[in-house]
């Protein structure tokens, strides 16, 4: 059976790719399966640069085919922040809580309390015979400084949908069916199936 490494160490985000990816006729590994494994540079200018630097990076370590996502926010009022350092936003060690304080933080410092902004997501798949495929995903929203939800990770409880429900409020299926990852998923999913097959 192919063995697929998803180029992750968050847990939220591998659980939500594996969900995705359950019936593909691949076994699914993470990084978390290869805890020696340093980290890839990400310093491309894009999501699609970053997905594609960390799946390369991590096909090349572990002889395997890799599946990496990068992706991220981007608010209207900050100009596109954070962009591709939304996981990085309070520095290179910060977590959900520092990054979200600083989204806010940013926000009161313009007097926003909300603005249009939008969840991007660029995957990229590299297979052992150095195959390239790379898909995006996009969903639409506004972040607001109340939070709301305890479900997903990230930014999710701040970025509300069409449906005045935030992204930490849904379940992982139903986010998986609307989330700029799941977007991405779906096109990478059908493209792999016919790849395996």
């Amino acid at each position: 059976m192919k063995k697929i490494v998803l180029a992750s160490k968050n847990s939220d985000k591998v659980k939500e790719m594996r969900l995705a990816l359950q019936d593909l006729p691949v076994e699914i590994l993470s990084l978390a399966d290869f805890p020696e494994m340093p980290d890839a540079v990400e310093d491309g200018t894009t999501f699609e640069d970053n997905a594609l630097i960390k799946a390369k990076f991590f096909a090349a370590r572990t002889g395997l085919a890799c599946l990496a996502d990068d992706s991220g926010l981007e608010v209207d009022a900050l100009n596109g922040l954070p962009g591709v350092h939304s996981a990085r936003f309070a520095g290179y060690h910060a977590d959900d809580d520092t990054n979200n304080q600083k989204l806010l933080d940013e926000l009161g410092k313009i007097g926003a309390t909300e603005s249009k902004a939008a969840y991007r997501c660029a995957l990229a798949f590299v297979d052992t015979d150095g195959t390239e495929i790379i898909t995006q995903g996009k969903i639409d929203g506004t972040i607001k400084i109340a939070a709301q939800g305890t479900g997903g990770f990230g930014y999710d409880p701040y970025f509300y949908i069409s449906d005045n429900r935030t992204m930490a409020q849904i379940s992982r299926t139903e986010k998986n069916q609307i989330s700029h990852r799941g977007a991405a998923l779906k096109e990478m999913i059908l493209i792999l199936r016919n790849k395996f097959h």
